[in-house]
């Protein structure tokens, strides 16, 4: 298994745990010199509130656990591409490189953007990663 479907893997390991909780199935992971720097998933619904998306909580984790603002040398892993808001902090905190596995073409933002800093590896897993959305939201129009 290469790097990227590894840590793709553990994203997801967090969007399951976040199914579980009834929570938007999105994990997210941060990797920093081949290790896991700060992992989490969607926790909009569960703390009641809008900013509280999985790639949002691992940057700030990230950040207060590499005491800088700074991500450059990271790689952020997230299960569905990033939002508005999302994109927005991961170009603030210059992470230099984002791999997701599905498309968000309702709200995904991060395929669109022109910036040439950032390397983008869309569709890592992406069967697995859109299953696990698909199956949540089926299970919601129940």
């Amino acid at each position: 298994m290469d790097k990227d479907n590894y840590y793709m893997n553990l994203a997801l390991e967090e969007a399951k745990k976040a199914y579980l909780l009834d929570e938007v199935p999105i994990g997210c992971v941060i990797v920093y010199q081949d290790r896991v720097l700060s992992s989490f998933y969607n926790r909009k619904t569960l703390d009641r509130v809008a900013t509280y998306h999985a790639e949002i909580l691992a940057i700030n984790d990230a950040c207060l656990k590499i005491g800088s603002w700074y991500l450059d040398e990271c790689t952020l892993y997230t299960t569905v591409e990033p939002c508005m808001m999302c994109t927005g902090a991961i170009i603030q905190s210059r992470v230099r490189r984002v791999v997701y596995g599905c498309d968000n073409h309702d709200f995904g933002y991060l395929s669109r953007l022109e910036n040439k800093k950032i390397v983008v590896t869309p569709h890592v897993m992406e069967a697995e990663c859109r299953e696990v959305m698909h199956r949540f939201f089926q299970d919601k129009r129940k």
